[in-house]
């Protein structure tokens, strides 16, 4: 770590402060999803607007994403940090006082512009700051704190809308940003210095967008990680039609999934926290992506043979979530590595590409209305997908390690 910065802040407080900026975004997407009927039903609006809503929230997330690293590559990682945070406070404030269904998308839009910054930059920021095993236990921590959002938030959304109104949701968003913007204002410190920036400029911006997705192993790379977590968030868009039709579990019963899901994401990110250093990241990720292969077979093997049951198709998701965690802060960073001089770039590529896939399967979710052999068969294909992904790269990487 640069001396300046390992003055400014330690390592436990730039976890906390970088997990804390990881959970904008699927803060912004889950904690809201409960509430689309309430929302639905305040604004007779259709499915077509509310669906709007998240769409519009999701297109301008990925294609923010793709500006966020450049924009910190040229200006200062704190800098572009800063002002997401306010630009995202002002949005989910709007958010909630918005009086009609159109200024609700118009200010999710907003949202969505800013609420990737956490992820992108802070990867960026953790690469400037670590290197080799050091680097890639910090990553496994923010992962892990990123990760979970997706199985905690749609929770939280829930009793927050059974105890108060989904304008709560939003209001309790707007305080969270203003709490993050205060401890980044007093913490967090600069770590691109003057002398290591690019400029910026939209031409300049667009050749090196075809540098990195023109390189290859950078291409699969993202691909890969995104393609896995692209497995696990199947299953949280398809919380109400899985666990309500399929499981028949009562809304207050939703948590049940995610208990497995929890514990694999934090056991999952914890073993590769602890296991950097010691082994090589290929060997990681090759650990990751078996226990995903074999949760896979067993659970498509299950439900073929067997409808949906509890707790038998939802431990499942809980030893996926362990493999995927395992996996992922290697692959992000040697993704990362393929452009030294331009990580807030390429940690941009690698969001846009998680975005992308997670919003489709958004779209998609509901086609397989829940049903428990199509999800483990979809999951299964994504996770193939992803293995082979990193297959194809992987002696390229060892070549150069």
């Amino acid at each position: 770590m640069p001396a300046g910065v390992n003055a400014a802040v330690g390592r436990r407080s730039l976890t906390v402060m970088l997990g804390g900026l990881s959970l904008l975004g699927p803060l912004s997407i889950d904690a809201y999803l409960p509430a689309f009927a309430d929302i639905q039903r305040d604004f007779q609006a259709s499915t077509a607007d509310l669906q709007l809503t998240l769409t519009g929230y999701l297109l301008a997330f990925a294609c923010m994403s793709l500006m966020h690293g450049p924009l910190s590559d040229a200006f200062g990682r704190r800098r572009v940090i800063l002002t997401a945070l306010s630009a995202f406070g002002l949005a989910a404030l709007g958010c909630a006082l918005s009086p009609s269904v159109g200024w609700l998308t118009s200010f999710r839009v907003m949202q969505g512009m800013s609420a990737g910054v956490g992820t992108v930059v802070g990867r960026a920021i953790i690469r400037d700051c670590f290197e080799g095993a050091a680097a890639t236990r910090l990553l496994a921590l923010v992962s892990m704190i990123f990760s979970l959002s997706p199985a905690l938030a749609p929770v939280f959304g829930g009793w927050v809308v059974t105890l108060f109104t989904w304008r709560a949701i939003f209001l309790t968003l707007f305080v969270y940003a203003v709490a993050m913007l205060m401890l980044c204002v007093r913490s967090l410190p600069e770590t691109l210095p003057l002398h290591a920036r690019r400029p910026f400029g939209l031409s300049m911006l667009a050749q090196q967008y075809v540098v990195a997705f023109g390189n290859r192993r950078f291409r699969l790379v993202a691909l890969a990680i995104a393609l896995s977590f692209a497995g696990l968030f199947l299953y949280v868009a398809s919380v109400p039609a899985f666990l309500g039709h399929e499981l028949g579990l009562p809304p207050t019963q939703y948590a049940m999934m995610f208990v497995p899901i929890v514990a694999g994401i934090v056991l999952g990110s914890l073993a590769a926290e602890r296991l950097a250093g010691r082994f090589a990241p290929a060997r990681l990720i090759l650990a990751g992506f078996s226990i995903q292969l074999v949760t896979g077979i067993i659970n498509v093997t299950f439900h073929a043979a067997h409808p949906g049951s509890v707790p038998w198709s939802i431990l499942p998701i809980g030893f996926y979530a362990f493999g995927m965690s395992l996996a992922t802060p290697g692959l992000l960073l040697i993704g990362l590595d393929q452009f030294p001089q331009m990580r807030g770039l390429a940690a941009s590529c690698q969001a846009f590409a998680m975005v992308l896939l997670a919003g489709l399967i958004t779209q998609l979710a509901p086609a397989f209305g829940g049903r428990a052999l199509a999800l483990a068969l979809v999951q299964g294909v994504l996770c193939i997908a992803a293995f082979a992904s990193w297959l194809v790269t992987i002696r390229f990487y060892e070549r150069n390690r």
